[in-house]
């Protein structure tokens, strides 16, 4: 492709057999795709068969606490047209539970599973779904907008003034911090 009106074109063509996508042009290689999340495995193929987007760069989560929904973004990446399509779903927080694409994008593991641990987003199918990061961790999905980190700091660790020997010496001549 050499001029981005010939991508947008030729994109707007793949795209314009797919029902119910909503598509919105950040600029002549960015593309934003809204979807039914029924229909996010077909786009996929679609845009990985027909259109070039053979690399999945990130998976991305946000928690919308108030529409009680969460969405995920899914940014694939064509090397032979240079662009970037973002398509994106929402999914109700309860049961906070999606497919995975996995078997459409091998790279999907990484992401689903950093997402099910951050978040507690399922996706079922996905070969990883444990924890790999917060092993030891007990506590809810540390990325939900309900989660009070501050709460959680103050019940969970017991607070001590900071005052190591090294900093008593320098408070002893007349240095350190000011308070």
């Amino acid at each position: 492709m050499d001029s981005g009106k010939e991508l947008a074109s030729w994109l707007d063509k793949v795209l314009e057999d797919f029902q119910g996508v909503q598509v919105r042009r950040k600029s002549t290689s960015r593309v934003r795709v809204d979807v039914d999340a029924d229909a996010l495995p077909a786009l996929l193929e679609l845009l990985q068969g027909r259109a070039g987007y053979v690399h999945l760069s990130a998976l991305s989560c946000v928690d919308w606490i108030d529409d009680d929904e969460f969405e995920l973004v899914y940014h694939v990446w064509s090397y032979e047209t240079r662009s970037l399509v973002s398509a994106h779903i929402r999914i109700p927080r309860d049961p906070g539970a999606y497919l995975s694409v996995y078997d459409i994008y091998k790279p999907a593991a990484f992401f689903e599973r950093d997402i099910f641990e951050m978040f507690g987003v399922f996706f079922e199918g996905s070969p990883h779904m444990e924890k790999f990061i917060l092993t030891e961790w007990d506590g809810p999905p540390p990325m939900r907008k309900e989660f009070d980190t501050r709460k959680y700091v103050h019940d969970t660790f017991d607070w001590q003034q900071y005052n190591p020997e090294w900093l008593q010496e320098i408070r002893a001549k007349g240095g350190g911090i000011v308070e």
